[in-house]
């Protein structure tokens, strides 16, 4: 079975794409993304989790 690893990370509203990106070539895969209540982005990522 495959175990996973997950991260928080803020997203500035200026550049989501770029920082996204930066995570995807990182092996991060985006499962969700939320509006904080200060009206800032998080996005909630997993990858497999190294062996």
């Amino acid at each position: 079975m495959t175990q996973w690893e997950y991260q928080v990370a803020p997203i500035p509203l200026h550049n989501e794409a770029l920082m996204l990106n930066n995570f995807g070539q990182d092996g991060w895969e985006l499962v969700a993304i939320h509006t904080n209540a200060q009206g800032g982005l998080v996005a909630f990522l997993k990858r497999p989790k190294a062996a």
